[in-house]
């Protein structure tokens, strides 16, 4: 792992408290972890200058808002030089959650959220397909999403080399 000098325990217990649970107030993160609500205040916008934390988001059940069908697409590109360029195609496209470039079988990876079978059909067919540079698509429908978690740090994880 890269040595962060700037980063130290204070720092991880801040994030693992956040990652417990994103809206904990500062000052209810200082108590439980024995530090002053100006601490956590001045050490997130040190890790949010520094690139760490890059803002907050919402964990949404997205079934309850009508997007029944989750699914996993394996892109391949015809060569790896348009990556880029169907990335920013991609990135216009609402249903598509997140985006991997990959080794293996497939260039890129993707998530994406659909109203159902049909909707996910026409975006497969009248939004990705149709990108210049993508020869094919493979896709996974998500029957069950067990869990989705943010990697827990522990101080007990901690080693001289991270801080």
């Amino acid at each position: 792992m890269e040595k962060i000098p700037e980063i130290d325990h204070v720092d991880i217990k801040i994030l693992s408290e956040l990652l417990k649970d994103a809206k904990t107030p500062y000052t209810e993160i200082a108590e439980r972890i024995f530090v002053s609500g100006g601490t956590v205040h001045v050490r997130m916008k040190k890790m949010e200058k520094m690139g760490i934390v890059k803002g907050s988001t919402l964990d949404l059940d997205f079934s309850k808002l009508g997007y029944d069908i989750t699914s996993f697409l394996g892109i391949y590109l015809e060569k790896s030089s348009l990556y880029e360029q169907v990335c920013e195609e991609l990135a216009k496209i609402p249903e598509i959650l997140n985006l991997h470039y990959t080794t293996g079988d497939w260039s890129i990876f993707v998530r994406i959220a659909c109203r159902d079978t049909n909707h996910l059909r026409q975006v497969l067919h009248d939004k990705i397909q149709s990108i210049n540079g993508i020869t094919r698509t493979e896709t996974f429908i998500s029957l069950e999403e067990k869990f989705n978690r943010p990697l827990a740090f522990d101080e007990s994880d901690m080693t001289e080399e991270i801080i």
